[in-house]
């Protein structure tokens, strides 16, 4: 006699587990301090992404900015989500100013010293100034730096300083050889 065969019932897909490797975190440098303690790569990182973002905002695609600077265009929106928005197109398109760390440098009567800014339109105008320090230590024309007497600029920290302006003092630096304009970023190590 052949026995009947019970159906059987279909089985349920289980759910996914998480996986048991916890994924990392990028968390954004907010101070000099922060900026500082990271490791040399780190640093190189957050230099690239500052550096992605403005490339991006000049023109460049996410994708050729990246690869300018060797990085991973899905890595720097994951570093840096806020910064950039998706077009109907699917692109990204950076957003008009960021709250990047960026630590730069600025000339005092003292010498260059380490300022972190987490707005990039400081940084911008830091950017224009030494452009007219430039200018004025190539050329000797000092229009470009009348624009900025009296003008501040604010740090990450909400501390204004001020730019400097002083010809006596910017020759005097000059002179000593602390003006060299490989890089207007900090070498923080």
């Amino acid at each position: 006699m052949a026995t009947k065969r019970r159906p059987q019932a279909r089985r349920r897909k289980q759910p996914r587990r998480a996986s048991t490797r916890a994924k990392s975190r990028v968390v954004q440098p907010r101070t000099v301090a922060s900026f500082v303690a990271l490791s040399v790569k780190d640093q190189d990182f957050w230099r690239d992404v500052g550096h992605v973002v403005t490339d991006v905002r000049a023109g460049a695609s996410l994708r050729q900015a990246s690869a300018k600077y060797r990085r991973d265009p899905r890595k720097v929106r994951e570093a840096a989500p806020s910064v950039f928005r998706k077009l109907k197109n699917g692109r990204y398109a950076a957003k008009t100013w960021d709250s990047l760390l960026r630590v730069l440098i600025i000339p005092t009567r003292k010498g260059l010293v380490e300022i972190g800014f987490t707005d990039s339109r400081q940084a911008t105008i830091l950017g224009e100034y030494w452009n007219a320090v430039e200018r004025y230590r190539d050329t000797g024309d000092a229009s470009a730096l009348r624009e900025f007497r009296r003008k501040y600029i604010v740090d990450a920290s909400g501390k204004r300083h001020r730019l400097l302006t002083d010809l006596r003092v910017l020759n005097r630096l000059g002179s000593a050889g602390v003006f060299s304009f490989e890089s207007l970023y900090a070498k923080a190590a």
